[in-house]
């Protein structure tokens, strides 16, 4: 029977001839070995302060995401991380105004290292931290959790989003809140790894717009699963979970238009509830502002978030939370060397100035306490 297991892990070396070069790595070009997430853990460890801010904001946002808490959710910060100093600068801001506003609002840090993309283009901080096409992945992992530490110090939580199985394990341990993308909601990989996260997970409605896939990902990623993993130690592995109940749909529109309006949330509940996905689906979901939202208009992107400040106030339910796009200097520009480039401005999608973040998200404390009113 032991025969029908497969084989062990006591030889660490391939025999000779057990790989046959004229049938793999045909198109790679080179293969540079990282290091296993352990050694970046125990290079930047999460203090004891910052575990309990990871712990205690993770519950937080639960409450929020099954209705035992009344405050919204406020998931703000760049579209992506690519210089960690304005990141460090931004932090320090959001952390100033999250002490007064932290009965109303339970803000959480946009602090994304990865973007997907459409075709091609800067793939984000991990994969390219020079902005030069040197692709010094060690040296972007390495700054990624620098920047977690750095922002948890401040007393914020952070979120981001996941677009691979690997990176987690590097860098879970610093996070409150995950997402899945658009363009990932219906991968069964993203499903299976939602399932063992540790923090609640937000997944965006499809590319098209459709609601369903994003849907179904909240039910499936709620049970458990089984597939091929790495550990710390970046051994692959076989993992098996217990699912995770607290995954949630975010509307955030689409390249048919946006679905931030009532009606569109109203739709997106009832197709919730007819997917039987349960926990936070059952209570309302989160609107990301931007993208299909405001066809990556910062300027109507402050509009959106002001249209649902009015619904919040009024007494809408089904709305727990809002993200938002926010850097120090309003806009984009192309990526390019830090020394080349206007500090404080978003290198992919644009975003809201941080004067203006500052307005929108007072106004959305004063309508949480309106709304509570």
């Amino acid at each position: 029977m032991n025969a029908m297991r497969g084989p062990d892990s006591s030889h660490e070396e391939l025999p000779e001839g057990a790989v046959f070069p004229e049938t793999v790595d045909v198109n790679i070009r080179q293969l540079d070995p990282i290091p296993a997430p352990r050694y970046f853990i125990r290079e930047l460890p999460l203090s004891d302060e910052a575990c309990d801010l990871v712990m205690r904001s993770r519950s937080e946002i639960r409450d929020v995401l099954h209705g035992r808490d009344d405050r919204l959710l406020a998931i703000v910060g760049p579209c992506s991380i690519h210089d960690p100093k304005a990141a460090h600068e931004y932090a320090a801001r959001l952390a100033k105004l999250n002490e007064e506003l932290k009965d109303d609002l339970v803000i959480v840090m946009r602090v994304y290292f990865q973007k997907p993309r459409t075709t091609i283009g800067w793939k984000g901080l991990i994969n390219d931290p020079d902005l030069d096409g040197r692709f010094d992945i060690r040296k972007g992992m390495w700054l990624a959790r620098k920047v977690l530490t750095d922002v948890l110090s401040m007393g914020l939580p952070t979120a981001t989003e996941w677009l691979d199985p690997i990176t987690p394990q590097y860098l879970c341990d610093l996070v409150s809140w995950g997402a899945i993308g658009a363009r990932n909601t219906e991968s069964q990989v993203h499903r299976e790894l939602a399932s063992g996260m540790s923090m609640p997970i937000g997944f965006k409605n499809a590319t098209d717009g459709s609601v369903k896939p994003a849907a179904d990902s909240c039910y499936a990623a709620a049970f458990e699963h089984h597939f091929l993993s790495i550990n710390l130690d970046g051994r692959v592995i076989a993992a098996e979970t217990k699912g995770n109940p607290d995954c949630h749909l975010v509307l955030r529109g689409s390249d048919k238009g946006p679905n931030y309006d009532a009606e569109s949330v109203a739709r997106a509940l009832e197709e919730l509830r007819l997917s039987k996905a349960e926990g936070p689906s059952n209570h309302g979901l989160i609107i990301d502002a931007a993208h299909g939202n405001c066809g990556k208009d910062e300027v109507q992107e402050a509009r959106v978030l002001e249209n649902i400040t009015e619904r919040i106030a009024a007494g809408e339910r089904g709305i727990l939370g809002i993200m938002m796009e926010s850097f120090l200097v309003a806009g984009h520009q192309d990526p390019a060397p830090l020394d080349e480039l206007t500090y404080g401005q978003s290198v992919t999608d644009a975003c809201v100035p941080w004067d203006r973040t500052e307005e929108l998200l007072r106004g959305l404390a004063q309508a949480v306490r309106t709304r509570r009113g």
